[in-house]
C-alpha cells in the first residue's frame, strides 16, 4: 500500500521559513508526479507545487520565488521549502503522489499557521 506521511508544519512568524518532508512508502510509478497542495478554512484545496520524476516544476502564482520543491527520487521524497511566509500561507498541508494509470494519494496533511 502506498502511504504518503509529511513533517515540518507549525508555527512561524510573518516572515519566516519551514521546510516541509513527504516520506513515501510503498510502491509509486517511476515517473509519478509528486507536489503539494494547501486547504485554508473555508478555501478549497489549492495547488502549491509539482515537481516531475525529471525536475521540471510548477508553481502557483501565490508561491512562485518564495517556495521551492525538491524531490529524490530514488528515496521518494519530496519537499517544500517555503520562505518569507505571510498570514495567507495559513493552511493544512498535504503532499500528493500523482500519475494517469494509479490518480491520487494524498497525505493526512500538516498544519502551518503563520502568526505574530
Amino acid at each position: 500500500q502506498v502511504q504518503l506521511m509529511e513533517s515540518g508544519g507549525g508555527l512561524v512568524q510573518p516572515g519566516g521559513s519551514l521546510r516541509l518532508s513527504c516520506a513515501v512508502s510503498g510502491s509509486i510509478m517511476t515517473n509519478a508526479r509528486m507536489g503539494w497542495y494547501r486547504q485554508a478554512p473555508g478555501r478549497q484545496r489549492e495547488l502549491v507545487a509539482t515537481i516531475t520524476s525529471g525536475g521540471t516544476t510548477n508553481y502557483a502564482d501565490s508561491v512562485e520565488r518564495r517556495f521551492t520543491i525538491s524531490r529524490h527520487n530514488a528515496k521518494n521524497m519530496v519537499w517544500l521549502l517555503m520562505d518569507s511566509l505571510n498570514p495567507e500561507d495559513t493552511a493544512v498541508y498535504f503532499c500528493n503522489v500523482w500519475h494517469r494509470r494509479t490518480g491520487n494519494y494524498w497525505g493526512q496533511g500538516t498544519l502551518v499557521t503563520v502568526s505574530s
